[in-house]
């Protein structure tokens, strides 16, 4: 409500706009200034210059833009979620065996989490029994062979970048200090899980 009569910086042609203008009539700001543009770099820039008093974008994108502002404490992030709108890996139309790669990739960081492995203790479950994990990281049966992959692609994956959350804390959570929140594991409240590993 803090909003009523001030200009918003929003991004022409999204789903945020959109977001922007249910939010505002939902919680009874009837006058604000939507400052659009179709350009993401000339939108902030309109926000530095001070022409609009906030911004909306997708939680990560404004955390991100806000850490290169030149006094980056000097703006807050609202604690208000608009909207739920998943963001993941994308790629080009028309290579199905690298979106299946692509996408068991994901899946494997998602996995590891939940199975609790890690860089650091990827070592100690190579004698495990568990039949689940053996067939994960390639020590029984043929998953990354019939996918393409070589055998140990989930075991070469945690060795070089960690799982899910591994990856989550180093590029998101510590240099940004955005909390996963809904960007969890289904077992911490989250949303993100793998299909079995068959």
């Amino acid at each position: 409500k803090n909003l009523e009569g001030k200009s918003v910086c929003v991004l022409a042609g999204t789903t945020t706009e959109q977001n922007l203008a249910d939010r505002m009539r939902t919680v009874g700001v009837k006058t604000y200034n939507p400052v659009v543009s179709d350009d993401v770099d000339a939108l902030y820039a309109a926000y530095e210059q001070g022409r609009c008093e906030a911004i909306t974008s997708d939680r990560s994108q404004l955390v991100a833009r806000r850490s290169i502002l030149p006094k980056p404490d000097d703006h807050v992030l609202l604690d208000v979620l608009m909207s739920k709108e998943p963001l993941g890996p994308a790629i080009a139309d028309g290579d199905s065996a690298w979106y299946d790669a692509v996408k068991w990739i994901t899946y494997t960081l998602i996995q590891a989490e939940e199975f609790g492995i890690t860089s650091q203790n990827l070592s100690t479950f190579e004698n495990t029994q568990d039949p689940n994990i053996r067939r994960f990281l390639g020590l029984d049966e043929k998953l990354g062979e019939d996918m393409g992959l070589p055998n140990d692609f989930a075991s070469r994956i945690i060795k070089h970048v960690g799982n899910y959350g591994e990856v989550y804390d180093r590029n998101i959570g510590q240099p940004f200090g955005l909390e996963r929140e809904l960007n969890n594991l289904w077992t911490n409240g989250g949303l993100l899980y793998s299909p079995p590993f068959r």
